[in-house]
């Protein structure tokens, strides 16, 4: 017999502290942005941001305004970016916001599409580049960086007002976008010094409701000065060679309170592992995070492979453990400048602890380095479709932990769940899956929540459950939606939709869990569902046998007159929804590619084997693609449109050929904290193993070489030129044709040098690299094409 899985929400806090922070929007401003001790506002309503970065001076600036547009409907409401210095004024005097590094132009784009913008002002970043950002020349001043030593001070101050100067008129006194800007970085131990920078930024001109600061490793702030924002990352490139999966990344799997996370950053200072004891501004701050890992980079003694629902995971558990801003890093990838003077990257040449590679950035992103659309990006915007719809309703929700939970960081058995609740409704969240160890199905499996406030418990789902290894998902407990009363579902709500006057709930159903809704009795007046059973029990219809997809549309008339909609789609379906204006309403669209809303027109990012798009509600009109009227079919209650095939015949073969096979691997040089050196370039042009690539003229725009090898350190060069580069991790190489010099390209093609591992070298792989990697080959190439579709109104 099975015995539910018991929590008892506590009593409602009283209200939050409000007015204690000296956090003030601009006078006037419609929608003005408060802090609460437990939560953010935005004009008086509970404000859940999703805030993603984006570094533009890693991104030809001409794709710019498609990638936001790309970050917004994936549910990025606010995108944040490093000012990375030395990508400004890597020469003394000579501060460059030309073509990729234009600073007021990246800000004005996201103005213009409605998003957000947190400049993180440094002047020290990190961000994996040559000193944490700082130019090389001020360096070589006689004074301690990241002080108050006034030589020092001299040097930011007019980097402090260049960037105010690219910035005036984009605040929010003056309708700007601009809502929190960030002080240095992961300084943990000097609040004098953020307080100065902050006071510093504040005279040069620069203005936020929000000034933030990164909070982890038991970061001491100038009290109430600076909100502190967390992280999680699934794993670690920082780390040993030889030390594992690390304890800082295996917590985040668990439902806690505790914000802290001493692992970010430990390879730069002193780490003081904290045994859960209260986080020190939990009494008044809200948890909000600014580095939620949306990838991981990888660097030469240690290479992290990322699986997406590794990252689907910590996102959806950081909502249940009770953060009230989600903040990605990275959310989009990118490639490092070419400098003038030296290479940009974090390297052991510059003192650092890790080599990275010269150029990519790409992060294994849920936007990867030349805009790919990853696999991560479909789990989170599934996430942040629920936030978008009831953000305002979770924030002030608090995160209760069951009474049996598991016992420590290396419990696999125990069920990892927890609810937000507010005492009266609340959203459960269960999280199976961590990387590395499979967690274990368990079976038998329901629940029973007590609710103080009305004094009832809900015990659900009616029949128990088998939660599938892997599966992490949130379970919405007496949910009103349009006089609608849902006491639960074994579905996870997306979003709402309109459809001809009527309130459709769309819920995403869980892979190898039947979805079962109940209802409150006295909020119906007539049902209607497609498939399965209604059976009246006690005050509740219990709706089961749904069979989910595109036409598991359950109609409600409720006792108020109204009509509500519960349509719930299967999971792969649901990861292919998208929701945004499109042809003058608002829509839900379903692609398997990437779409983007953009005023009246709608883009489909796709490969050439693209086929269709469908909508809800259907357009009066079909929708015009690419100027031909679009073929409509019904699929359940969706209409699809037809999208035009791609030419035939558009891509050759890609042909490769070995010019030198690899000779001897490299010796093992070791850096700084004894860790394995990237091998020196000079081996790229004696040992390497040597391939021409034959680019054909004819390629279309947006194409991808794609290459599968094996392996130590690729790089590709046009001529004597390095235009790309990777560590060999486990994962494709791609390399954006776009972005090569076209005239150098046709006349001398591309080349690819591979070097191979030595065996036994001091070098963490993935298994998903450990087959062939002391052999340096190409093992597949293919050309990717990518095209765009513009969907426009009928």
């Amino acid at each position: 017999m099975s015995h539910p899985h018991h929590l008892r929400l506590p009593s409602p806090a009283g209200p939050p502290q409000t007015g204690h922070l000296p956090f003030a929007d601009a006078p006037g401003v419609p929608d003005p942005i408060e802090v609460t001790s437990r939560w953010l506002t935005r004009g008086g309503r509970p404000w859940f941001p999703v805030s993603g970065e984006f570094h533009y001076s890693r991104y030809p600036a001409g794709e710019w305004e498609e990638e936001l547009l790309k970050m917004k409907a994936g549910g990025v409401t606010a995108v944040a970016s490093y000012l990375i210095w030395i990508h400004h004024e890597e020469i003394e005097g000579r501060v460059r916001f030309d073509g990729d590094r234009d600073l007021r132009r990246f800000a004005e784009l996201c103005a213009r599409h409605d998003l957000d913008f947190i400049p993180r002002v440094g002047p020290w970043s990190h961000a994996e580049v040559r000193n944490g950002g700082l130019p090389d020349w001020v360096l070589a001043r006689d004074c301690v960086p990241r002080t108050d030593d006034p030589v020092y001070l001299d040097a930011v101050r007019p980097w402090f007002a260049a960037i105010a100067e690219q910035l005036s008129g984009l605040d929010r006194a003056h309708g700007g976008p601009i809502v929190a800007i960030q002080i240095e970085n992961e300084l943990y131990d000097q609040p004098g010094h953020l307080l100065t920078l902050k006071r510093m930024a504040q005279e040069a001109g620069l203005s936020a409701p929000l000034w933030t600061s990164t909070a982890w490793g038991g970061v001491r702030l100038p009290p109430d000065e600076l909100l502190p924002l967390y992280g999680g990352y699934t794993e670690a490139f920082w780390t040993e060679a030889d030390g594992g999966w690390p304890d800082t990344c295996r917590k985040h799997f668990f439902f806690t309170h505790q914000r802290d996370d001493e692992g970010i950053g430990s390879d730069l200072r002193p780490v003081s592992v904290r045994g859960g004891e209260p986080d020190a501004f939990a009494d008044r701050f809200p948890w909000a995070t600014c580095e939620l890992g949306g990838g991981m980079a990888v660097s030469y003694h240690r290479r992290p492979y990322i699986d997406p629902d590794d990252i689907g995971a910590l996102g959806l558990t950081k909502i249940g453990c009770g953060s009230v801003w989600q903040g990605y890093y990275m959310f989009h990838g990118g490639t490092n400048p070419a400098g003038e003077l030296s290479t940009l990257q974090e390297s052991h040449a510059t003192g650092y602890p890790n080599d990275l590679p010269v150029l990519t950035y790409d992060f294994q992103a849920p936007l990867g380095e030349y805009g790919q659309y990853r696999r991560t990006y479909h789990e989170l915007r599934l996430q942040h479709l629920l936030l978008a719809d009831f953000g305002h309703l979770i924030a002030p929700m608090e995160s209760a932990l069951p009474e049996r939970r598991p016992e420590g960081q290396f419990d696999r058995d125990t069920l990892r769940w927890a609810v937000r609740g507010d005492g009266t409704s609340g959203f459960l969240f269960v999280n199976n899956h961590q990387p590395h160890e499979q967690l274990p199905e368990h079976p038998e499996t329901s629940f029973a929540v007590e609710f103080p406030s009305s004094g009832g418990e809900l015990t659900l789902p009616s029949v128990p459950v088998t939660v599938p290894s892997g599966a992490y998902f949130c379970w919405p407990l007496r949910l009103e939606v349009a006089g609608l009363r849902l006491e639960w579902a074994t579905a996870q709500p997306v979003c709402t939709v309109d459809v001809d006057g009527r309130a459709v709930l769309v819920l995403a159903a869980t892979d190898g869990i039947a979805p079962e809704l109940a209802l409150d009795t006295a909020t119906v007046s007539a049902l209607r569902t497609p498939t399965g059973d209604v059976t009246p029990v006690g005050d509740r219809l219990l709706v089961t046998g749904l069979r989910p997809g595109t036409d598991a549309l359950v109609e409600v008339d409720t006792a108020d007159g109204g009509r509500v909609g519960l349509l719930v789609l299967d999971a792969a379906t649901a990861r292919t929804a998208y929701r945004g204006p499109a042809w003058g309403a608002e829509r839900l669209v379903l692609c398997g590619d990437g779409v983007v809303f953009d005023r009246d027109e709608v883009r489909l990012h796709g490969s050439g084997t693209a086929t269709s798009f469908a909508a809800l509600p259907a357009p009066e009109r079909a929708p015009v693609v690419e100027g031909v009227t679009a073929e409509a079919v019904t699929d359940g209650v969706f209409t699809r449109y037809a999208v035009p095939k791609a030419p035939a015949g558009e891509v050759s073969a890609v042909q490769v050929t070995l010019v030198r096979a690899a000779g001897p691997a490299p010796e093992t040089v070791t850096g700084v904290q004894g860790r394995a050196s990237a091998p020196a370039d000079k081996y790229f042009d004696t040992v390497a193993a040597e391939y021409r690539v034959e680019v054909p003229d004819a390629l279309p725009p947006g194409t991808l070489l794609r290459l599968r090898w094996s392996g130590d350190v690729g790089r590709a060069y046009v001529g004597d030129t390095l235009v790309a580069d990777q560590f060999c991790a486990g994962r494709v190489w791609d390399i954006g044709l776009d972005r090569l010099p076209a005239e150098a390209l046709r006349a001398e093609g591309l080349r690819l040098r591979i070097l191979p591992l030595r065996a036994g070298a001091p070098v963490h792989l993935p298994e998903q690299a450990r087959g062939e990697r002391e052999t340096a080959a190409v093992t597949h190439a293919e050309w990717i094409t990518r095209r765009t579709w513009s969907v426009r109104a009928g």
